[in-house]
């Protein structure tokens, strides 16, 4: 299926609103409507379109506040401000301050779809329709419809112009590798190798000579030189994958070759100089394992020069029907069967999923469900089944607020020791209702006093 642009039109004429949307659907564009600037501003929080038409004049929030507004949270959406004659000097300081562009009232309907069509093409594909070449080549493989997951690409791909050490952190199955992967071919290195290794995957003694190499006759088994990763992935980028289980001996050789740039194979006498970027990656929490003393301080610093963490997939939900409907075509492809789409309690019951494998997880499932249905509409049973799971992972407005008020109050009572007037004057409440605060959630400050002083 062709993909149909997405316009939110924002303007308090209503007419105006349901000429402009007749128009536009006819020449293929999806249309959704906002009659004020709040009501667009709520309607992006939930989705985000190619492009946003706007009027100028608006009673409240005007459409150069809109813009304002948009522009902080979705910076790389384009905005094309509809004016009435006499505000013409005002739309040109609009254009000087990033509005894509301006049409007069009355519009010229011709005038307005080139203007659209303009700012979609230069905007680039949409995010549920990523280009396979282009600006969007280097992340072609990850499909996303989700602003804070757009935002996070910007992000990687700033990172990815520098040649940094990167540590990615995320959730097993988030797509740590297929990251890694995205930025180096962002990167001046693209046209190198990229080479992984799971750092946990493989025992401790033959770990060093994988990743350093090792000469003839080095150990028991060794008959012939080995380069290792590192020489293998010379002039590109290494990726170590779950570096928090990289033994803590190995720890020490890895941090000597990331100072001194070369490597030196088990078993040789010389070291030989590296040209490697290091981009690592775990799903453990090191502050606790260099705290436990598992993994060394001055190599955490080494490789955590710039930090991205990956939203977990329960973090955007709005990416759970475009990752599914693409596992499903993929695999229906593969294994020739004619499943076409999942039934809408189906679909459901994947969005209210709790999804601790993460991306992962979604495909395991979307496989399970393709290779055990019998009809072109995979229904919910068998979606129930896959998942096994009976709740769904959005909580209630209620069960959400009483988890913010309690872990807002621990954090409160861990800042300040224990000290109820202190913590109480930081919330901004008198004691007696902070009192009544941690008596609902059964919290005792005495025991963040021992625990201070324990500590």
């Amino acid at each position: 299926m062709t993909h149909r642009p997405k316009i939110l039109l924002v303007d308090d004429d209503p007419d105006l609103l349901r000429l402009l949307t007749i128009r536009l659907k006819a020449s293929g564009f999806d249309i959704t409507t906002a009659e004020h600037a709040e009501a667009a501003l709520a309607q992006l929080a939930g989705s985000r379109p190619d492009l946003l038409v706007t009027d100028l004049r608006m009673p409240g929030m005007d459409g150069m506040a809109l813009f304002e507004a948009v522009r902080q949270s979705h910076p790389s959406l384009p905005v094309i401000v509809l004016t009435a004659h006499g505000n013409i000097p005002e739309a040109v300081e609009a254009t000087r301050r990033g509005v894509f562009g301006y049409l007069t009232k009355p519009y010229d309907a011709a005038e307005l779809i080139e203007q659209i069509q303009r700012a979609i093409g230069l905007a680039g594909p949409a995010a549920d329709e990523p280009s396979g070449s282009g600006d969007n080549d280097w992340r072609s493989a990850i499909l996303t419809r989700s602003p804070l997951m757009e935002d996070f690409l910007q992000q990687a791909r700033l990172v990815a112009r520098s040649e940094v050490s990167v540590f990615i952190s995320g959730p097993s199955g988030a797509g740590k590798e297929l990251l890694a992967r995205a930025i180096h071919k962002a990167s001046a290195r693209a046209d190198k190798p990229f080479v992984g290794v799971n750092c946990g995957a493989i025992p401790e003694p033959l770990l060093e000579s994988e990743l350093f190499g090792h000469v003839k006759g080095s150990f028991t088994g060794a008959h012939r030189d080995h380069e290792g990763l590192f020489m293998a992935a010379q002039g590109g980028t290494l990726f170590l994958d779950e570096i928090g289980d990289m033994p803590l001996a190995l720890q020490v050789k890895l941090l000597r070759v990331l100072e001194e740039r070369q490597v030196r194979p088990v078993g040789a006498t010389r070291s030989v100089p590296i040209d490697v970027r290091i981009i690592s990656a775990t799903h453990r929490n090191l502050d606790v394992a260099r705290t436990e003393g598992r993994f060394r301080d001055d190599l955490y610093y080494r490789l955590n020069v710039v930090a991205l963490a990956i939203p977990p997939l329960a973090e955007r939900r709005e990416d759970i029907p475009l990752l599914a409907n693409h596992f499903l075509k993929r695999l229906a492809q593969r294994y020739e069967r004619t499943v076409n789409a999942f039934a809408p309690e189906a679909m459901e019951l994947l969005v209210a999923a709790p999804w601790p494998g993460n991306v992962r997880q979604l495909l395991n499932v979307v496989e399970q469900t393709v290779a055990l249905s019998t009809t072109p509409l995979i229904p919910a049973s068998l979606v129930q089944r896959a998942i096994q799971e009976d709740q769904p992972a959005i909580e209630s407005f209620d069960e959400a607020r009483r988890r913010f008020e309690r872990d807002y109050l621990i954090r409160l009572l861990r800042l300040t020791e224990g000290n109820v007037s202190q913590a109480a004057r930081l919330a901004k409440r008198n004691r007696t209702e902070f009192y009544r605060l941690l008596s609902r959630h059964q919290l005792e400050p005495g025991a963040f006093k021992a625990t201070a002083e324990l500590a």
